[in-house]
């Protein structure tokens, strides 16, 4: 039995013509082989799997070939291609910076480039992950790669060329490699199989080439796992079973219950979809790429830029003639949050349901939003309006009212002249007998209605008697210390004697017109002061009729407090404090080998 080598490796190509996807660099290096141009360091970057250490490698055959064809690819025949296919040319010099990337493995590589080649006209160093290499080990790469002997040749790979740091890439020709396309990815599979004699449908090749994403490595691996699933035939449904890809018609089924508004046929569908294995997450990314490629076939023009498998682009045209563009962008939008979303959501089944639910009454929604046919659009203002304003006079209920009004007027039962009524619009009202609630304000911007006072009027007639409220005053120190002295007087009253105490030892300072400052000598008297401001505060507020003063107790800097030295120490402190006096308290905790929990 034969030992079994991978297609990636079987297949490799061996020189120029048969790389695959990357003809703008092949012909350059041809050209610059045939031409004898060939610069002292090459960079090479790229996604993996495209070719670069391939090329790299078929760059150093061909630049010590002896017989070049007249295309410029290497002979194959002469002592040095022979001796580079068998692997023991003494020639190139492989390196993998992933693992030996420090900076004593570049001075060995430094040290080898003194001596010329054996055989053959150039050495060739292949560096390939060279974005691993430490920054020790870049500098001292530096000198080396700037003014290289004129035998030495350097060909550096990586996948990440931002990392190289651009004293390096100064030194170099850069060769930008490109993912490999779909059909040349499929065209390379199928010259494959037909060499191995394995039978492939060509939508199973196409969807190979998909998941590979442009890397021919990956492709190839994907075949060789498929092909042993198979055992030798490849087909579009067991390539799909065999890579976890949902098929597409359970999208275009799921469109169609989205369309119809057909909740229960949609939540079925995700039931049987769930049943087979898939993840929330694969449905959703499956289900926005599906409703992309719609939006993409809005125009037939570009149905190209599909990357579907043969077939299935006049059934998306077809299916994208029957969907409104509202509605596919408003679709993948909610998609797209609900991807964003799905990994911090618990329930992932419920949020993914969410989402079908939130698709289904769409195109609902979006009839609603829309006007003669066209989708109604809000507008979005990049300035400020102006817009007129009018002062509403506010308006008060008692007992339910809160605030004070600069000039009130209430109602009482006894009937008065009616005089003072006439000579303010601000009222609070209090309905005699009835506990029917006072009527609501007319319209203030309608001249034409009705104020208040002039319903009141003509509902109650003479039943209320209005009075003016008296005004909110400002503090005054008269008035303040007089309500002051009340206050202490009740405190005394209520057997309060060190908060009594406490205020009359106060001094108040009045600081605006609602706020005064209470000051104290001493914490404690700053806490007996805090404990009467609720009642304090209301009793002000009510002798003021003005419910916006407060006030702030401030604490007189002075001498501190004498506070006993049992309260200023902690438990261990005490411990060692009573230890120091009684030595025999510390010898009976230490003999009875005791644990103090402090």
């Amino acid at each position: 039995m034969d030992k079994f080598i991978v297609s990636a490796r079987k297949y490799r190509p061996q020189n120029f013509n048969t790389v695959v996807g990357q003809s703008h660099i092949t012909t350059t290096l041809k050209n610059a082989i045939k031409n004898n141009q060939l610069a002292h360091a090459f960079l090479f970057c790229g996604p993996r799997g495209v070719g670069k250490t391939t090329c790299a490698r078929i760059l150093a055959k061909t630049i010590n070939c002896t017989n070049h064809t007249a295309n410029g690819e290497a002979c194959n025949t002469c002592n040095s291609c022979i001796s580079f296919d068998a692997g023991t040319s003494l020639n190139i010099h492989e390196l993998d910076a992933a693992s030996n990337n420090s900076v004593d493995d570049i001075r060995s590589l430094v040290e080898q480039v003194r001596f010329a080649p054996q055989a053959g006209k150039y050495k060739v160093y292949i560096v390939d992950e060279v974005h691993m290499l430490s920054a020790s080990a870049f500098n001292a790469f530096l000198k080396t790669l700037e003014e290289p002997p004129p035998y030495a040749i350097f060909i550096l790979a990586t996948t990440e060329k931002h990392k190289i740091i651009p004293t390096i890439l100064s030194r170099c020709q850069i060769f930008d490699f490109k993912r490999i396309t779909n059909n040349d990815t499929v065209t390379h599979l199928q010259e494959i199989v037909d060499k191995e004699e394995i039978k492939a449908e060509k939508a199973a090749l196409q969807v190979i080439a998909q998941k590979s994403e442009g890397c021919m490595r990956d492709a190839l691996s994907i075949l060789d796992k498929i092909v042993s699933f198979t055992n030798g035939a490849v087909t579009y449904q067991n390539t799909l079973e065999h890579l976890n890809i949902l098929d597409e018609d359970y999208y275009f089924r799921m469109i169609d219950f989205m369309q119809e508004q057909d909740m229960a046929g949609a939540m079925l569908l995700f039931d049987e979809i769930n049943r087979k294995g898939f993840e929330g997450d694969l449905v959703l990314n499956g289900l926005a790429e599906f409703i992309r490629n719609l939006l993409v076939c809005k125009d037939e023009k570009s149905a190209a830029l599909l990357e579907v498998v043969e077939g299935m682009q006049q059934k998306y045209i077809t299916a994208a003639a029957k969907t409104g563009m509202s509605y596919l962008v408003s679709a993948l939008n909610i998609l797209n949050d609900a991807e964003i979303n799905y990994k911090m959501a618990r329930n992932k089944r419920l949020h993914v349901e969410l989402t079908l639910i939130k698709l289904n009454f769409l195109q609902q929604a979006i009839e609603l939003a829309s006007e003669n046919g066209t989708v109604v659009k809000k507008k979005q203002l990049d300035a400020p309006i102006a817009f007129k304003t009018k002062l509403l006079v506010p308006l008060q209920i008692k007992p339910a009212a809160i605030g004070i009004p600069q000039s009130k007027l209430y109602i009482e039962q006894k009937p008065i002249s009616r005089q003072v009524a006439d000579q303010t619009n601000q009222i609070v009202t209090t309905p005699a007998i009835s506990n029917k609630p006072a009527p609501r304000p007319a319209n203030p911007g309608n001249g034409s209605k009705k104020n208040l006072l002039d319903t009141l009027r003509a509902k109650y007639g003479d039943q209320y008697a209005i009075e003016e409220v008296k005004e909110a005053e400002l503090l005054t120190m008269e008035k303040l210390r007089q309500c002051w002295d009340v206050y202490t007087t009740q405190l005394e009253k209520q057997l309060k004697h060190s908060s009594a105490g406490t205020f009359k030892l106060a001094r108040l300072a009045i600081e605006t017109d609602i706020r005064f400052t209470v000051t104290v000598s001493a914490l404690t008297s700053q806490k007996f002061v805090e404990q009467e401001r609720t009642m304090l505060v209301d009793h002000l507020h009510k002798e003021f009729n003005n419910r916006s003063i407060v006030f702030e107790v401030l604490v007189e800097a002075g001498e501190k407090e004498d506070i006993p030295l049992h309260m200023r120490l902690n438990s261990k402190q005490k411990f060692e404090h009573i230890a120091a006096q009684y030595p025999l308290v510390k010898e009976l905790k230490d003999r009875l080998k005791l644990e103090i929990d402090y």
